[in-house]
């Protein structure tokens, strides 16, 4: 906890420098802690992002962020601590109830990220991925290697930037520094309710009541958490500015909205937010339209060269822009495969069974998955039912229905892609606090939420839990406990303890775990890491195996067909 704690210091310190002078350059003239940090992380993401087409995120690049930190101090001290002190200020303003409630969340937090991670794609790709960063940056054709690595999210080029590798190799927490972010945004906005009355407000200060269900994603970098966080942050200014925006508030929703796609390109319908906004003010707007043009063409331009460099081609997977592709790119089987596989999986199903199934049997085998799956997955269909009466009935407001057709969009891609319910769980937590708060609105009923909300996570958190009534995965049957140890030092990037063996591919070596029930499993492994189960499956039936590119690893892999008798 102790050492996360310095880390989360040093972190805040350098995204509210970094957002400062982000804010200064694209005018957004921001007064809130909270996006003033996340403005930060996401400049330092986009520099981090164009390092890594050259070098590794390692001590180099935060040399030249300490260079910068210092220089923007010097120059902006007092602008800098003034953004601090005004924190400061803000906290002390808060309720006594909040101000506890806040502090008892943030000692949570920060607990439950000193704990095993709990989400399974960490031992897949989330910790090789950062370690590939960490070590080369994007590296040509990596997706060859593990073809879960072409996935490499925008969050993850920020853990890379801020697990200081080069200093202590078992900081893989960026998910829980961003949830207690939001539960600052959270708890301030809950306390402007009590002053305001406005819906908006409460809506957004009761995204604590999720905790329980948050915090198994915290101790690991997990994407979901950022898209949580900040679409709840972008929809609160929505709702706020829907019908009088500045260029100011249109330009920081932009913002929002690239970082989310940036993190997870499953959140592309929430473009539609900024689009919006832009159509009603379109006269008013329309004079400020330089900076938030040029700020999507950057994220753009660099979202389709990191997918040239890692996949060798624009956008991964993908069955069209064959005629961009490298040579070194994932060949169009693979990518086939790899596409049905994503689209099957959020039915629970084989590619055979899907395609023969109708679009109603689909979805009925979807509604009446088991487990949490299948409850999140009805609940969801119980809010696109039941939200319409609500917001007729309390908060007719056509932002609200926008909102509301956007998360019926979204279900309705989704269904036709991968239903995998933790790509809409923003909305699904947005509309059942909104129908919540149309239903209660009592201060002491409110905190009273709030408390009750934080007994099954501080449970959870001291007493090991079996999960596997909810769970369809052997790997999440059993929740992570917090440990005396971890007191001072948070535990290893992994859950497992699997051992690793190496292996001779034609021209490189590869390190495979042993024992491994896990077939995309790479866990904590040396670069290069990868499952033999899976080179040997790639052989086989696609005739393929990764080959470097070079004698060094950061010129990549390119596929190399091979016959049988090879």
């Amino acid at each position: 906890m102790f050492l996360i704690f310095l880390s989360w210091i040093y972190i805040l310190f350098t995204t509210i420098n970094f957002g400062f002078i982000f804010d200064k350059i694209i005018g957004i003239k921001n007064n809130n802690f909270v996006v003033t940090s996340i403005l930060g992380l996401f400049f330092t993401t986009i520099l981090a992002s164009f390092w890594a087409i050259f070098g590794r995120i390692n001590i180099e690049f935060h040399l030249v962020l300490l260079f910068f930190n210092i220089l923007l101090v010097l120059k902006y001290k007092f602008t800098i601590l003034k953004i601090h002190k005004q924190f400061l200020l803000d906290f002390k303003k808060l309720e006594k109830v909040l101000k506890l409630i806040l502090i008892l969340i943030t000692l949570l937090i920060i607990a439950q990220c000193s704990t095993a991670p709990f989400v399974i794609d960490n031992e897949s790709y989330y910790i090789q991925t950062i370690k590939w960063l960490n070590e080369y940056g994007f590296v040509k054709g990596i997706a060859n290697l593990h073809i879960y690595l072409g996935q490499t999210s925008g969050w993850h080029i920020t853990q890379s930037i801020f697990n200081f590798s080069f200093l202590y190799k078992n900081f893989n927490d960026l998910s829980g520094f961003c949830l207690f972010l939001g539960s600052i945004f959270s708890v301030q906005k809950l306390n402007e309710y009590y002053r305001n009355n406005n819906t908006s407000h409460l809506i957004t200060g009761l995204f604590p009541i999720f905790t329980v269900f948050l915090f198994q994603f915290i101790s690991a970098p997990s994407p979901d958490i950022p898209v949580y966080v900040f679409s709840f942050i972008l929809f609160f200014y929505f709702l706020e500015n829907f019908k009088k925006v500045t260029p100011e508030i249109f330009n920081l929703t932009v913002i929002l909205t690239l970082f989310l796609v940036y993190i997870k390109n499953t959140t592309l319908a929430l473009a539609i937010i900024p689009i919006i906004l832009f159509a009603i003010h379109f006269k008013f707007l329309s004079k400020n339209l330089f900076k938030p043009f040029l700020i999507t063409g950057l994220v753009f331009f660099i979202f389709v060269i990191k997918n040239m460099i890692i996949c060798g081609s624009p956008l991964f997977p993908s069955k069209i822009f064959y005629t961009l592709k490298t040579d070194y790119a994932i060949p169009p089987d693979i990518e086939s495969f790899y596409y049905n596989l994503i689209k099957s999986y959020g039915y629970f199903t084989d590619i055979n069974e899907y395609n023969s199934r109708s679009a109603l049997d689909l979805f009925i085998k979807w509604l009446l998955l088991p487990k949490l799956n299948g409850i999140f997955n009805k609940t969801v269909i119980i809010l696109i039912a039941v939200v319409p009466l609500f917001i007729y009935k309390n908060q007719n407001k056509k932002s609200l229905w926008i909102l509301y057709l956007i998360m019926v969009f979204q279900l309705l891609l989704f269904l036709l892609t991968s239903p995998q319910y933790r790509f809409f769980m923003n909305f699904v937590m947005f509309f059942s606090i909104f129908c919540l708060v149309s239903i209660v609105r009592k201060r002491k009923t409110i905190e009273m939420f709030l408390f009750l909300s934080l007994l099954p996570a501080i449970i959870i958190l001291f007493m090991p839990l079996s999960v596997s009534s909810f769970s369809n995965h052997n790997y999440m049957s059993k929740t992570s406990s917090f440990k005396f140890e971890n007191l001072v030092f948070p535990h290893k990037n992994t859950k497992s303890n699997a051992a690793f063996v190496t292996f001779r591919l034609g021209n490189f070596n590869y390190n495979s775990p042993v024992n491994n029930d896990f077939f995309w499993a790479n866990g904590d492994g040396n670069l290069p890491s990868v499952n033999k189960e899976q080179i040997d499956y790639f052989e086989k039936y696609f005739g393929t195996i990764p080959q470097m590119r070079t004698n060094d690893l950061k010129d990549g892999f390119y596929p190399k067909k091979v016959q049988n008798d090879e």
